[in-house]
């Protein structure tokens, strides 16, 4: 496969053992039965999502307890 790298504003390139993780989780999230897409946000395994990505952007980018990390639909806005 010839892969392209995209180098402009917006979505990078992303590894290819990532992309080819989120494929094979795409119909059934880990067992689930479902796609992350269609289950509810109120779901504990979705809750696991959320709190495992807060983890790790905390961690990443040092974000102290006392600070609240929102998750935001967005864009260009």
């Amino acid at each position: 496969m010839n892969r392209v790298y995209n180098f402009s504003a917006g979505p990078a390139c992303l590894p290819l053992e990532v992309l080819k993780e989120a494929a094979s989780e795409m119909c059934d999230y880990k067992g689930s039965g479902m796609s992350v897409m269609e289950m509810s946000h109120r779901s504990s395994l979705f809750q696991e999502i959320i709190d495992e990505a807060e983890a790790d952007l905390r961690k990443l980018v040092g974000i102290p307890d006392n600070y609240k990390v929102l998750f935001l639909q967005g864009g260009a806005s």
